[in-house]
């Protein structure tokens, strides 16, 4: 008869076995490359992207990145202005149409001039505003913010997520064996808060997955891919420039020469030939407009902020201090009364 422990290792062991990719039948791994293939971008919608070892489900994911989204727009400041954020939203709902979505997404621009955009679990994506500045195309912007979108869609969050109680699982059978015993184990569950750091971190592997499916998606889109490989080029030159100008987000993601280098060749090889894209549009450049002079404003307003405040005295107030000179002493003004001692 096995003993309470040893039945709870086997447990844990053919759960990582039962979990483990490398075991799957050849045969079925080719039937599903053959029918979810991430390179064929006509199946673009019917694809299971998102699939792999995974502990929650959509309901979860979506419930765990609306928490999340609660905590940022908590911390950060929303744009507000309508023209800007109808634009922009319009922008990333027509990419997710032309994605394999399978959660609907909230997106909003956040005031910040840092180049940047992300995307939790469960669709809550937000765009910043330095970013949409910095973007001198519409199709640049589109082929970041379909970059998020794709961290979406291939669940990249709770997959990272799923790895790390993975992790924790693996690690149990040293934490039952050691000298903490179940309380050991106990402890250690106490350290899954440090799940959540994963949410937006990914490895460089997904951020490759990330552009292979994002370029996808502008392209799908009607987009002019080129402008992923226009944009990739403007980081460059930006930290050759300015080094660690570039946000800190970035350094996960792979070297910047080999991302040009791999969106070309997909763009060679999978993506077919158009005679027309979208490169730009007039309105993309009246919204950009109307950002710099929401920026003017505000950065105005905050000089303001930072200066004194100056308070003129009312004519009641003059027509008080003067009646007290003539009285002298007698006045009845705002001064403290003042008593010396005998």
């Amino acid at each position: 008869m096995k003993r309470p422990v040893e039945q709870f290792l086997a447990g844990i062991l053919a759960t990582l076995l039962t979990f483990s990719p490398a075991l799957a039948a050849p045969q079925e791994k080719e039937k599903e490359q053959k029918k979810d293939s991430k390179s064929d971008v006509d199946q673009i919608g019917n694809r299971n992207v998102g699939k792999g070892v995974n502990f929650y489900s959509l309901e979860k994911e979506i419930a765990i990145g609306k928490q999340l989204a609660q905590e940022v727009e908590r911390s950060a400041k929303l744009v507000d202005d309508p023209v800007v954020v109808e634009f922009v939203n319009r922008v990333g709902q027509n990419l997710v149409r032309n994605s394999d979505a399978k959660v609907p997404f909230t997106i909003k621009v956040i005031d910040s001039d840092e180049i940047n955009a992300f995307a939790l679990p469960g669709g809550f994506f937000y765009v910043n505003s330095g970013l949409v500045l910095r973007a001198d195309e519409e199709s640049e912007l589109a082929g970041v913010m379909a970059h998020e979108i794709a961290h979406v869609t291939a669940r990249h969050g709770t997959k990272n997520a799923t790895k790390g109680e993975l992790t924790q699982l693996a690690m149990i059978p040293l934490i039952l064996l050691g000298p903490g015993g179940w309380a050991g184990y106990g402890i250690y569950q106490g350290l899954n808060f440090f799940i959540p750091l994963g949410y937006l971190k990914f490895s460089r592997d997904a951020e490759r997955e990330a552009d292979f499916l994002g370029l996808q998606y502008m392209y799908k889109a009607g987009y002019d891919p080129n402008a992923y490989v226009t944009f990739f080029e403007k980081v460059q030159a930006e930290e050759r420039r300015r080094p660690g100008s570039i946000p800190k987000v970035f350094s996960t993601h792979p070297p910047t020469p080999e991302r040009i280098q791999n969106t070309q060749k997909e763009i060679a090889t999978i993506l077919p030939v158009r005679e027309q894209y979208i490169v730009t549009t007039s309105e993309f450049d009246l919204v950009k407009a109307r950002l710099r002079a929401l920026q003017s404003t505000r950065k105005a307003q905050d000089k303001e902020g930072d200066k004194p405040t100056l308070r003129k005295r009312t004519e009641q107030q003059k027509d008080k201090k003067d009646k007290g000179a003539q009285k002298g002493d007698d006045t009845d003004d705002d001064r403290p009364t003042l008593k010396r001692r005998p």
